[in-house]
Order: structure tokens, then sequence, then C-alpha cells
């Protein structure tokens, strides 16, 4: 496999459907104190110039958005945010990063000990029939070391590691939004549009805040991150996600739902491309015969639709009924809206320092496993 890796601006990357692989989501994180870089990418299969034989795939072909922070004074981290996008081979998608790595290696600081990918691939395991229970559900992937294996198969350095935690949530539910309202709503559960009529007769109003909103939005997020025990984003991150609307091609919307003359939930949802992304979500403890955030995914469906995305993600649930995980609570809500799960293959690690980075990685594992960061 012979794969190319060339810088560019930023600013040129691709459009895409993955929000946090478009240059918006390079100028967030450069708000944020995050040095975004950008490189186009192209992979060449079987019969590539490697054998003297013409190319045959370069399905590979893309680029990939890798935003880089200090974790020290002499030492930084790049991360890959659901890159790279596109995959050439699924059989050997461990020696594509290790050809990725390997050539990111020397554009990236110098000072750098680690690339870690969040990988937007479906998990092979989720393609094994044997790895569901009898009610259809999936049991999940093995071990980290067996999928360090399996990675690692037919790499040359053998140096992709299953990171200790996922930065962000690698199950996810998508909708797809190309029928019409009536079937997206015939998909739901029952239960589901029920609570979207009992928002309307309780008079629920979802409406599109603003930056003057979001000292109100933050506070709503705050109650939920430490109900849920996620980690808390300051509000500078919600800040920067509304400066930079418009970049990219991408549209960020806050959107704010009140009941009997209170706010009591919002959310933040991203049009980018063809797709629509569920960013970041809170509500109140109270109220919550309101129904507000039905309302509010209602209403983010209907604008994503009339935008005209073909998909909505709904980022970030358990990845079967397990009421032990985390995200047990949002499987449980968002199920209800009718779409199905998607299992990624989580964030991967690829040192280029083996000792700094078996110290980081120490002190991470220390960490709690799951930590809701974007």
């Amino acid at each position: 496999m012979l794969v190319t890796v060339d810088p560019k601006p930023a600013a040129a990357l691709l459009p895409t459907g993955i929000v946090h692989q478009t240059s918006y989501w390079g100028n967030v994180k450069s708000r944020l104190g995050w040095s975004p870089q950008a490189f186009d990418l192209k992979a060449a299969l079987a019969g590539a110039p490697e054998t003297g034989a013409p190319e045959q795939d370069a399905s590979g072909s893309g680029d990939i958005l890798i935003v880089t922070r200090a974790i020290g004074p002499d030492a930084c981290v790049a991360y890959a945010p659901f890159g790279p996008e596109r995959l050439p081979d699924a059989e050997r998608s461990g020696l594509y990063l290790e050809r990725i790595s390997e050539r990111l290696k020397p554009l990236l600081p110098s000072d750098c000990i680690c690339i870690r990918y969040d990988l937007p691939w479906e998990s092979p395991y989720a393609l094994e029939a044997d790895r569901y229970d009898e009610q259809g559900f999936w049991t999940g992937p093995p071990d980290a070391r067996t999928r360090e294996l399996r990675m690692n198969w037919g790499t040359e350095r053998r140096n992709l590691h299953k990171a200790a935690g996922d930065v962000m949530p690698p199950d996810t539910l998508i909708i797809d939004l190309e029928p019409d309202e009536k079937e997206i709503l015939a998909r739901m559960k029952p239960v589901t549009r029920r609570n979207i009529r009992l928002a309307e007769k309780a008079g629920v109003e979802v409406r599109e805040g603003d930056a003057d909103d979001l000292g109100l939005w933050h506070d709503l997020y705050l109650e939920t991150a430490r109900r849920n025990r996620f980690t808390e984003h300051g509000i500078a991150d919600f800040e920067a996600a509304l400066a930079a609307d418009g970049s990219g091609g991408v549209r960020v919307r806050l959107y704010l739902a009140d009941c009997r003359g209170s706010t009591v939930a919002g959310m933040i949802l991203a049009l980018s491309n063809d797709s629509a992304t569920y960013l970041y979500g809170a509500s109140s403890a109270d109220a919550r015969d309101c129904r507000a955030a039905y309302a509010l995914q209602w209403n983010a469906i209907k604008v994503a639709k009339a935008s005209g995305a073909k998909e909505y993600d709904m980022f970030g649930t358990s990845p079967r009924p397990d009421e032990s995980h985390p995200l047990y609570g949002l499987w449980r809500f968002k199920i209800g809206f009718g779409g199905h799960l998607l299992h990624r293959m989580g964030s991967w690690d690829y040192p280029l320092d083996a000792e700094a980075y078996g110290q980081w990685r120490a002190r991470e594992s220390a960490l709690s496993a799951f930590h809701a960061r974007r």
C-alpha cells in the first residue's frame, strides 16, 4: 500500500458530513488553544507504483484534520477527531494508519509524542453475526489485546494501541432523513411519538438562541453534566462553537425549549454537507413532565431535513441496553427515535515517542474511561 500525505491549509479541507473533520472544527479548536493542521491523503492498493504496475485503487484519497495541543512544557499530542474519513481497505486498516502516521511524523511538531485517531470506521466486530445476542443486540468488541493483534496484522512496526479510553463515544444512532416526516415519525417507537405529542400539549416552545443565551444554556449544561457525571466544558467551548458558525460551510444552531415560562432544555445542532449532528444537549431535572427534550429532537429532525441533510447523527449512546454503561440513559432516550446503531472503532494511538507515551498513557489510565470530551 502506497500512501502519500501532503500539507494544505485547514481552510481547504473537503466538505464532509463529519463535522469534526471540517475547517469549521479546526476553527473551533483554534479558538480553544489547539493548533489545526490539514493534509491531503492518497492511498494506492494492490498493483500500485510500489510494484511497478498501474494503480488499481485510490479510494483512500481524501484529507484529514489534525489538531495538536501541549500536554506539558516539552510535549504535545496530535488528535484526529473522526479521521481519516475514508478507509481504502478494511482488511488492512492498521497498515493504512501506520503509513499515514509515519508520513505525518516529520510534518507534526518535533515534540509530538503520539497521534490519536478517533476512527469513524465501523468496527469489524459489528459485522460478525456471532457477536449479537438472541435479542439482536451487539455484545461489543473483544478485549483490547485481541483488537490490537487484529489491528496490527500486516503492519511493519506493530505500533498501534487501543487508547485507554475513547475520547468521543464510538457508538451512535443514525436517523435516515430521506423519508417524509410522516414516515420518520412512523419509524419511532410509540412512546417517543407520544412524548412528542405530550410536549406539544404541554405548550413547549422551541426557539433559536444566540450568543446572548449562552449563559442560560451553560447553566443547563452544567446541571446535566453533573447529574450524568460527564466532564464539564467551560462556556468558552460553546462560545467558540457559535463564533465559528459558517466557516467551512458548517451551520451551527443553538435551540432552547421553554415550558411554563422557563427554559428547561437546549441543544446545539450542526449542519454539515448532507448530514446533521447533535453536538451537545442539556436539560433541567425540573419540569420533566414537559418532555422538552423530545420537542427539541423533533425540531432538530425537521430543521435538518429542511436543510437537505440525508441523515442525523444523534451522537453517542451505549452500544446496547446495558444499565451499567454511563450512556445507557442516552440509549434509552435516543433508540426511540427509530434510527440504526453504528458501532465505530473508537480511539487508537500511534506513539511517536514510546517512553513519553507510556508515561502519558499511565496518567490517562488513572482517569475514568469515558470523559465525553470532543
